[in-house]
């Protein structure tokens, strides 16, 4: 293999506190708020019992970090899952890391016995290759909120149910 390096995906460490908080702001379409909000989940998963319900997952290319995801159970329910982040590292983009990212976040939803992912994202036009994402990938889109996050910025639901 001659210094060939494997990818892979992982749960992350405190060590990857920094790589993920980079990449988030590096993405283009998170705001600050939203990178604090990355860190504030992360380090609950870290240092709360049970995660503080939210579990992390991180793509390691090369010895970096190239993506991450958050998913957590959505209190109150039976089996259904929020997908809190997904992000991929701009300049490795567009080489199946987001869909090998959310196929795990997938797996391990259902071996936790969920019966159902719930994605909210934005309508507006940077998200446009977001919500396409998710539609490639099987997500339905089930509702539009009209200005949510702001005026002119709807929430977009999809959902995608498991069989058991």
């Amino acid at each position: 293999m001659g210094g060939r390096h494997v990818a892979e995906i992982t749960a992350p460490g405190a060590a990857d506190l920094a790589a993920i908080l980079d990449l988030s702001a590096r993405t283009g379409v998170f705001s600050k708020e939203e990178v604090a909000t990355v860190q504030e989940l992360f380090e609950a998963y870290l240092h709360q019992p049970g995660h503080g319900g939210y579990f992390f997952l991180a793509y390691r290319g090369k010895g970096q970090v190239l993506g991450f995801a958050c998913y957590g159970p959505v209190a109150l329910t039976q089996g259904t899952y929020d997908l809190y982040w997904i992000a991929v590292d701009p300049e490795a983009q567009a080489r199946g890391i987001g869909g090998a990212l959310l196929a795990r976040v997938e797996a391990e939803v259902q071996a936790r016995g969920g019966r159902m992912l719930m994605v909210e994202t934005s309508g507006r036009p940077d998200y446009d290759r977001t919500r396409r994402f998710y539609e490639r990938q099987g997500y339905s889109r089930v509702a539009t909120i009209d200005d949510f996050y702001a005026p002119g910025d709807d929430l977009v639901i999809y959902r995608k149910r498991f069989e058991h």
